[in-house]
């Protein structure tokens, strides 16, 4: 099942005193109206916060419990995600609390910079986000693979 979400574009924000970030009005429209403004926050693979509408995050979910728990590494790989997972849902004005331990994991200061990654939404400290975009370069080679397998 391929996901109805296409969360584009970056914007940049800051986080109030009480931890609330307001998700950029184009990001929040798109939010499917079954998902009632409720969404899962969690650890990003590269220390940002993730952000799934909540119909996305079950069938991750679904996905995820494919995994046995037999394997060491599927074990450890899951406690690792699943542990900073919260379900939260937007104020009426867009705004939600990002939990302390994701501020943290995060190094979000004030400034944040919001990114729409199709089925998900990052939230990144911006000198982090520069910091990684300048080190992960592709290789040419690998690059050109990968456009081969996306068409575009």
């Amino acid at each position: 099942m391929s996901s109805q979400y296409t969360f584009t574009g970056q914007f940049t924000f800051s986080i109030d005193s009480k931890n609330r970030i307001n998700i950029p009005a184009p990001l929040r429209k798109q939010f499917s109206k079954k998902d009632k403004k409720t969404f899962v926050v969690t650890r990003g693979i590269d220390q940002c916060a993730w952000i799934y509408p909540i119909s996305e995050w079950n069938f991750i979910q679904n996905e995820l419990t494919q995994l046995s728990s037999l394997s060491k590494t599927n074990r450890i790989f899951l406690r690792n995600h699943l542990r900073h997972a919260n379900i939260l849902k937007f104020d009426s004005q867009g705004r939600f609390v990002l939990p302390q331990s994701l501020i943290n994991y995060s190094s979000i200061d004030k400034d944040v910079t919001i990114i729409g990654v199709l089925n998900k939404i990052e939230i990144w400290n911006p000198n982090l986000l520069r910091k990684v975009d300048q080190s992960d370069e592709i290789d040419d080679q690998s690059y050109e693979e990968l456009s081969e397998r996306v068409n575009i």
